[in-house]
């Protein structure tokens, strides 16, 4: 069985073919990726690319003239200015000129005019700050160019128009200061771009130049960011080179067939510090979009599209305006806290997002369940994020998370229960959240059960765990916005250390980290924290990964009671230079034999950028007393955890960033019970009642409250811990949920 994938470059189409691995395997079907392109045959004409125009849109100030000018000679290509050459061409008058006599809204329809009657091929033209405001110009340059934004400074923007004496701009009434006029523009330069050049503070002309040629080789060149498995020998997973797996691809797929986890296959690209810097000044959404552009080709997701799915991902929905703050503790210590989303954890960071972005890379041809395994945040992060769909998108996409039934709190419960809508189902399991994870793990390895799903109900499994890179990539967000405020707020200069200590199960929030330095964040150590389930500290103080012998001991942090870590995979094969026989060779060691070792020369690699400890329950709680008592401040056991770990690993000099990864409303009992209240009420709703009434702080989760005093215990299915069963459990929730069968 074959599929059509259609390439297209500047107009020209190149077409491939994109093989399903079996009928017995779950089919690998076109992405999303293939019919964007095709979508684009309608709007680009035949041309060859040395005939299409590279377009430099951007506000008045940008340099646009002077850097097409230097990327003019770079290119090779003749250089249009659209104010010299266009415009005073046709009006026989200055620029300047016209706008006094005709004034601002006339003269942006006569500029308009004058640009659709303008048409060139093969040249860079620079554009006016006002020609993205006129919609038919834009359309018509669009037809035969690539547009590519310069996003400069605004402080630098404004610094540049007062040296050349500029003191309005077309369309700013008369008291609009100009940092509002050039936010207003914004929207209208978003709007049009297919290549944007994150401009540094204080970037020069040559240095704006260089990145719009690196934006450009990376927009055209769309095959070079593609993803590989971790257990990946050679390039490609064993596939032919012609058929990679791209962003599109892997965020559906989720686990690679392999039984390995995507990275891509290039690493992670770097900002410079002065794009750091610009971030700095930038709100989180903004922040969000500018790093994950990098980090998503346009192909993939239009920068349009994936503005649009942050503003949603990050707006009301999230009980601070900040949606992930920065909060001094003690100290060289900040807390950055993560629990402001409608599920009060840091999953709904990651899972606002991913649904949509799993949504848009959907091939049209079947049906998706969503398969989860939960140690309590994921599943109610998981139930809302995809809940949120609408459309047809909801309609094709079911969600199914399991859960270990004794293994998370009780309000944890009742928010996963409480929530059905749509195609949604959390479903317990008499066992642990690693049972879960390894029989969906299974299920995915098993060629049989995923062909039959897709032959019988024409339906593909997928996960919505940290093993799926959609869910894996907005992490790198927060931990980058971390630094950020610190920066903004004058703790760092950027280049000056931090240290980030984080709770830590499977691993994902810690690679996430990890990540981020690679990108050029500052980040020096990455410290893990564990409760008694300390199997990751043992590993990277150590170099040994055993299972023998261990059982899982439910704790007062539920959520990283893990012995099996998943990101761990992305770990080594990071720190072993993409090892990929190493990665398979000691994974296939865990599962046969359950345990491996490392060598001392790569664990003293893991040892420079990560270290590790764990603690006690009694430490845990009293952690959670002693902070309240010195500095007023609540916390969940989780924070606790890392807490207790980092004041034992800091070094004083360096600021230590704690990941909060829980509202302490979650854990309720738990922190009462560190708080020595004498009694605690046996309601949840009673015990998070009580916070709100001592005005704890940070104040009560809105959300997570209205959903507990709405939510009433009610019956769930419950399940033995039997792979059998759950399998069963899927197939009954897919008819359910695609073939209406009741």
């Amino acid at each position: 069985m074959t599929f059509q994938r259609i390439r297209v470059f500047h107009g020209l189409v190149n077409v491939g073919k994109l093989r399903c691995r079996s009928q017995f395997a779950a089919p690998s079907l076109p992405s999303r990726r293939c019919l964007y392109k095709t979508a684009w045959l309608s709007a680009c004409t035949a041309q060859p690319s040395s005939e299409r125009n590279v377009i430099l849109m951007g506000p008045p100030g940008a340099g646009k003239t002077t850097v097409g000018r230097l990327l003019a000679e770079r290119l090779r290509m003749p250089v249009i200015d659209i104010d010299d050459d266009v415009l005073e061409k046709a009006w026989l008058m200055p620029v300047a000129e016209k706008l006094s006599q005709v004034g601002g809204e006339r003269f942006l329809e006569e500029e308009g005019e004058a640009v659709c009657n303008f048409s060139a091929s093969g040249s860079v033209i620079s554009l006016t700050g006002s020609n993205p405001l006129h919609t038919a110009a834009m359309q018509h340059l669009k037809r035969n160019g690539l547009v590519v934004y310069l996003d400069v400074d605004t402080n630098d923007i404004i610094q540049r128009l007062t040296r050349m004496k500029v003191n309005r701009i077309v369309g700013q009434e008369a008291g609009t200061p100009m940092a509002d006029i050039l936010m207003y523009r914004k929207q209208f330069y978003e709007r049009w771009f297919d290549a944007k050049v994150l401009c540094g503070v204080g970037d020069n002309a040559e240095e704006v130049t260089e990145k719009v040629l690196r934006a450009l080789k990376r927009y055209q060149d769309s095959d070079s960011e593609t993803f590989i498995s971790t257990r990946s020998s050679v390039p490609g997973v064993g596939r032919s080179e012609d058929e990679p797996k791209f962003f599109s691809d892997v965020v559906v797929e989720g686990l690679a067939p392999d039984g390995g986890l995507y990275v891509p296959k290039r690493g992670f690209p770097k900002l410079a510090p002065q794009q750091w810097k610009r971030l700095a000044k930038m709100p989180y959404r903004d922040r969000a979009c500018a790093i994950l552009e990098q980090c998503i080709h346009p192909t993939d997701v239009a920068p349009l599209e994936l503005r649009r799915m942050v503003q949603r991902a990050y707006g009301a929905n999230f009980s601070s305006e900040a949606i992930a703050p920065v909060r001094h503790l003690e100290r060289n210590q900040y807390v950055l806290e993560l629990f402001h989303g409608p599920t009060a954890s840091f999953k709904d960071l990651a899972l606002q997002l991913m649904p949509q972005l799993f949504a848009h890379c959907l091939p049209q041809m079947c049906n998706y369940l969503i398969l989860v395994a939960t140690s309590g945040d994921t599943g109610s992060a998981v139930l809302s994020g995809f809940g949120s769909l609408d459309g047809v998108a909801r309609r094709r996409v079911g969600v199914l998370v399991f859960f270990p039934e004794h293994g998370v709190s009780e309000i944890q419960k009742l928010q996963m229960t409480g929530i059905r809508q749509g195609n949604a189902r959390a479903v317990s399991v008499l066992s642990d959240f690693d049972f879960c994870q390894r029989a969906i793990k299974r299920m995915f390895g098993d060629a049989g059960m995923t062909g039959h799903l897709a032959v019988e109900y024409a339906t593909v499994l997928s996960t919505a765990n940290s093993i799926n890179w959609a869910r894996l990539l907005p992490q790198v967000v927060y931990h980058a916005s971390a630094y950020l405020d610190l920066l903004r707020d004058g703790v760092v200069a950027f280049g000056d250390p931090v240290d980030v200590c984080i709770p830590t199960g499977n691993f994902g929030n810690a690679m996430s980290a990890l990540y981020a330095k690679e990108m050029g964040v500052p980040i020096r150590r990455v410290i893990c924290a564990s409760n008694l389930n300390c199997v990751v500290a043992d590993f990277i103080n150590t170099g040994r990964y055993d299972l023998r012998g261990r059982t899982l001991t439910p704790s007062h942090s539920p959520a990283i009671d893990i012995l099996k870590s998943s990101n761990l995979e992305r770990f080594i094969y990071q720190v072993s230079g993409g090892d990929g026989d190493l990665v398979r060779h000691l994974f296939t060691s865990l599962e046969k034999h359950q345990h491996f070792k490392v060598s001392e020369e790569l664990l003293q690699t893991i040892n420079q950028d990560v270290h590790a400890g764990w603690c006690s329950e009694e430490e845990c709680l009293a952690t959670i007393r002693q902070v309240h008592s010195q500095t007023g401040y609540v916390m969940d056991t989780h924070t606790a955890v890392a807490k207790t770990v980092a004041d034992r690993l800091e070094d004083p000099t360096v600021p230590l960033v704690i990941c909060s990864t829980a509202h302490y409303g979650k854990f309720a009992p738990a922190v009462l019970a560190a708080l020595e209240q004498e009694s605690v009420p046996g309601e949840p709703q009673d015990q998070l009642q009580w916070f709100c009434s001592t005005r704890a702080v940070p104040q009560m989760h809105s959300a997570l409250f209205q959903c507990v005093r709405e939510s009433r215990r009610q019956p769930h299915r419950v399940c033995q811990a039997d792979f059998h069963v759950l399998t069963e459990e899927v197939e009954a929730m897919i008819q359910e949920s695609f073939l209406n069968v009741q």
